[in-house]
């Protein structure tokens, strides 16, 4: 029998009743149409894609919560029309013919209701006009700008509502305000894009992005960073206790956000440090901060210095070894490559339970300006290694081993560039030694090479003594501590003395004999090959380095010395290690030198070598020693100077 068209309404009607009565009990929209990301537990955030006309409030609850709202109003209506059906019948039957009998009494009441209504709903409407002015003009102002900008980078559906997912207080401009951003899951947008339009839209400075990526819930928190003190100086009563109550191996690098102290334990965290700034940023000053703690707790503190005035502080200073030319600074560096492994023999000879200070007093390395240090000693080592040596500077591969291993044997390198690229340390393995870094008016490139874990990248700031402090995955801005150069000597004179933990007296590190000089090439087996290279050469070389280019040579001087000596000249090594007066090294030994500037700095420099020996009243000097002092001693700068 066909179904006739009642029959079909009537269906149409159960099946629209069961329905309805699913989605009321489902919390779920009424007409069946789902409009935002709302769950029944959760609320939603953002319109779904494809939908058009209005959105409603309601259709960012939650379901649980329309549940309760439509059983509340259900139940206090049924309530309502119970009570009102049967306690007032008889009542409302009795006024209504009062009222039908003397309607005047009636129409003043009214009346009177009506203007004390009017009255209550024009109160209530200007207090809530009053009550949410701020918050329509931070709507009108700021949230709707941003969503504005926002809306196509999310690429958030024209219906959305920004409430739902612009989390932004009336006073997000305080430094303890919290702003957050909730953005799709799908994370098909560019970061960088949108921290710029958060940063821009709501004219905000100094604040740190956090991203929270993983999971159902994506968004980003916007926090106002706390500004690091304007100075930090040693003189200040405060920082004084705190540089003092330091630990031995943690030296105080500066103060923070919030008078954090910010520092590095180079035992536990990071053996070595990279400080990277271009000229100005204040490269020194952040050594001579760290350099002059070190000192002060007993360090021995290496200074290679190629520009030769960057630590002046430093000259003289007992437990300093400071190396400004070129080939003493090769030197140092195999030197203490040789240090390392000796101090790998005793650690372990020792044992796992030994003292680490068993081994010796802690060293430091102030390596000045790398990107110029490394150039210099391939250039040295180009002109002065022979043939079966090998073409890597040795000095470079002993400064690569103390990086690999400097930790246990509490060796430390403070490395200084302009632009620490992976070339100029020599390849990014090297570079990934130095976990702690310090960055200084750096530039975007240098920040994605050094910091590439930290994003975004904080701004640079020319604000003097203003680091970046990058550790662990996170940068503190940090205001660097400011020893003046009689403040850092006072400091570093003022505390024990470099010595063993035993008591024994304080390494020595010399230049190393000719003999040890091949042994300066690591291999697999942690020896290192003979290279083959006369100490004569070596020592030749070295005077070469001080001696005028050829070209300054007069002719007379050149046809001179075109005619083969009738004699071989006497090895360097023995030249070097005879014993002199000054008068003679004055004359035939240092030239440039006066005889008046020798006696001065042996009286005055405390650097000045010490005598060999003594002939009649005269004081003997090892000419080496003498050398190497005028090689070493302060003056003007050879290259550019980094005045910070």
């Amino acid at each position: 029998m066909a179904q006739t068209k009642f029959d079909k309404q009537v269906e149409e009607t159960a099946e629209s009743l069961v329905f309805g009565i699913g989605r009321f009990l489902a919390g779920r929209p009424m007409d069946g149409v789902k409009r935002t990301d709302a769950t029944f537990w959760r609320s939603g955030t953002r319109v779904l894609p494809k939908v058009e006309g209005r959105v409603s409030r309601s259709s960012y609850r939650a379901g649980w919560r329309r549940l309760t709202f439509r059983i509340s109003a259900l139940a206090a209506a049924s309530t309502g029309g119970y009570q009102a059906g049967w306690v007032h019948q008889d009542a409302t039957v009795a006024t209504a013919q009062q009222i039908w009998a003397d309607p005047d009494p009636a129409i003043a009441a009214l009346e009177q209701t009506g203007v004390a209504a009017a009255s209550t709903a024009a109160v209530g409407t200007a207090a809530y006009l009053a009550l949410t002015r701020k918050r329509r003009e931070l709507m009108r102002e700021w949230v709707l700008p941003l969503h504005e900008a926002l809306a196509l980078p999310l690429r958030l559906p024209e219906q959305t509502d920004p409430r739902r997912y612009l989390h932004i207080p009336r006073n997000f401009s305080e430094d303890d305000a919290v702003i957050r951003v909730d953005v799709p899951g799908r994370l098909d947008f560019s970061k960088d894009l949108v921290v710029d339009i958060i940063t821009t839209k709501l004219a905000l400075q100094g604040v740190t992005f956090s991203w929270h990526l993983a999971g159902r819930e994506t968004y980003v928190t916007v926090k106002k960073t706390r500004k690091p003190p304007a100075k930090a100086a040693f003189k200040d009563p405060k920082v004084r206790e705190i540089v003092a109550a330091a630990k031995e191996s943690a030296p105080v690098i500066g103060i923070g956000s919030a008078g954090r102290i910010v520092s590095v334990d180079l035992d536990a965290e990071s053996p070595h440090i990279l400080v990277n700034a271009s000229t100005g940023g204040g490269k020194s000053v952040t050594l001579r901060c760290i350099a002059c703690q070190m000192l002060h707790h007993g360090s021995r503190v290496f200074v290679l210095d190629t520009k030769r005035i960057s630590h002046p502080w430093a000259h003289g200073i007992d437990g300093v070894t400071y190396c400004r030319d070129i080939a003493d600074i090769h030197d140092q560096l195999i030197a203490l490559g040789m240090e390392g492994r000796r101090r790998t023999r005793v650690a372990d000879e020792l044992g796992i339970d030994a003292d680490p200070k068993a081994i010796g007093p802690r060293l430091l390395i102030l390596l000045e300006e790398v990107n110029a240090t490394m150039k210099q000693l391939a250039r040295y080592w180009e002109k002065t290694r022979e043939s079966g040596d090998p073409k890597v500077s040795p000095a470079v591969d002993a400064l690569n081993e103390i990086l690999y291993m400097g930790r246990q044997l509490r060796m430390h390198v403070l490395l200084v560039a302009q632009s620490a690229t992976a070339r100029a340390l020599g390849g990014p393995e090297v570079r990934e030694q130095f976990s702690t870094r310090i960055l200084a008016r750096y530039s975007v490139n240098a920040w994605r090479m050094l910091a590439p874990e930290v994003h975004p990248a904080p701004k640079s700031t020319k604000h003097h003594g203003r680091a970046q402090v990058v550790s662990g995955g996170s940068a503190r801005e940090t205001q660097i501590l400011f020893f003046t150069e009689a403040e850092a000597r006072e400091w570093a004179t003022t505390g024990k003395k470099a010595a063993a933990a035993d008591g024994t007296a304080p390494v020595q590190l010399h230049k190393p004999p000719a003999d040890s000089l091949s042994d300066t090439r690591p291999t697999g087996t942690g020896e290192l090959p003979p290279t083959h290279e006369p100490s004569a050469s070596r020592n030749r070389a070295a005077d070469a380095h001080n001696l005028p280019p050829a070209s300054a040579a007069a002719p007379d001087e050149l046809a001179a010395h075109a005619t083969p000596p009738a004699a071989p000249p006497a090895p360097a090594v023995v030249d070097d290690d005879q014993a002199v007066g000054l008068r003679e090294a004055a004359e035939h030994h240092l030239h440039g030198i006066t005889l008046a500037a020798l006696r001065f700095a042996r009286a005055n420099d405390s650097t000045f070598p010490s005598p060999a020996g003594k002939r009649g009243a005269e004081l003997l000097y090892r000419v080496g020693d003498l050398k190497k002092w005028a090689r070493n001693r302060p003056r003007a700068a050879t290259g550019t100077t980094d005045l910070d």
